[in-house]
């Protein structure tokens, strides 16, 4: 776990900037010369994500079991101001690919595995690659079976197509909590130096799937577009989950004042 965290409502999130944040994953992952690396991992927390795991216990605990875990959404900054807290930026998964990508690239050597999404996205994955990111080595994609849980035979094959391609960097791309509960529970089989749950950005990448126009994403409102672009998939988030959260972290403001 690196040292620039704060504890909140039970979880060690960063505050660290998405480039001090890569630049850590770097000196302590990639930097591994072991023949047998240990898997390091990274994923993010935003008030749905919480609100799951409440009902969850194998995703809270794969989310206390992060190498990283980063405040991926302006609600978990807005609690940690709450909580007279140092989280002072958003950082979601699209920044950490994207700066994680820039600082490999400038290197040199280094390989990377896409786990996730379907065979169409994967392909246009590997073109957008080539060009943004010619010093990157694709050890390989797969395509996992869409199913509520995968057989044992499934995570053999997945895993097993993982280490067979000497990848030092693991992109994870299917939804939360999936993700992170896959890599939770598979990483002492990985032989990756790095894996990152990084949900939609395989298709906000490959351009399936438009982000917010920078000026949301700025105010801290990414969010609102979505919604209404995809209202039967985010409402909960917003309308049931949000709540939750907040809620939470006044509860626990309020225990910190009496305490």
């Amino acid at each position: 776990m690196i040292s620039t965290t704060e504890e909140f409502l039970g979880y060690a999130v960063s505050v660290a900037s998405a480039a001090e944040c890569c630049k850590d994953v770097f000196v302590r992952a990639l930097d591994q010369r072991d023949e047998n690396p240990k898997c390091t991992w990274l994923a993010c927390l935003n008030p749905h994500a919480y609100a799951v795991a409440l009902n969850d216990p194998v995703f809270a605990e794969a989310l206390r079991a992060t190498d990283w875990l980063v405040a991926d959404g302006v609600g978990v900054v807005i609690a940690s101001r709450i909580l007279g807290g140092q989280v002072r930026e958003r950082v979601t998964g699209f920044d950490i690919f994207s700066n994680l990508q820039q600082q490999m690239n400038a290197v040199g050597g280094l390989s990377v595995f896409f786990l996730g999404s379907t065979e169409g996205t994967l392909k246009e994955i590997r073109k957008r690659m080539a060009v943004d990111f010619p010093q990157i080595r694709i050890a390989g994609t797969y395509s996992p079976p869409f199913k509520a849980k995968f057989s044992a035979t499934d995570l053999d094959e997945m895993i097993g197509a993982v280490n067979r391609s000497g990848a030092d960097v693991l992109w994870v791309g299917m939804t939360a909590p999936k993700q992170e509960k896959w890599i939770f529970e598979n990483r002492a089989r990985l032989q990756v130096k790095f894996a990152g749950a990084i949900g939609a950005v395989f298709d906000f990448y490959t351009g399936r799937v438009k982000r917010s126009h920078p000026a949301f994403q700025r105010m801290g409102l990414e969010w609102l577009p979505r919604l209404v672009q995809q209202p039967q998939r985010l409402w909960r988030r917003m309308f049931v989950s949000a709540p939750i959260f907040l809620a939470d972290v006044f509860r626990e403001r309020i225990q910190r004042v009496f305490s």
